[in-house]
């Protein structure tokens, strides 16, 4: 292991040079929180293509009620399929 920075002595030991965490919790400590953080990251990441998605499937509803017929039928098929995709489970 390298040595350590003043400011993790500092983190680790503290102002008077006790030990306030052992290198393992420190570590299991910020693992957790890197889990964590990655956590809120992939959520919010679903969350925008959610929203994304919706928005496409408002755009291909919105072209399909100037269109003809034969070809609004299919933008309301496409913007059904978009929206689909939102709430499909992955293999």
């Amino acid at each position: 292991m390298a040595e350590l920075s003043n400011f993790q002595k500092q983190i680790l030991f503290g102002q008077r040079g006790e030990t306030l965490f052992t290198q393992h919790e420190f570590d299991q400590a910020l693992a957790a929180a890197k889990a964590e953080i990655m956590t809120i990251a992939i959520e919010a990441t679903k969350q925008a293509i959610a929203i994304e998605r919706e928005e496409c499937a408002r755009l291909a509803e919105s072209a399909a009620d100037e269109q003809a017929t034969a070809v609004r039928g299919v933008l309301e098929t496409l913007a059904a399929t978009i929206r689909a995709r939102s709430v499909r489970k992955p293999h």
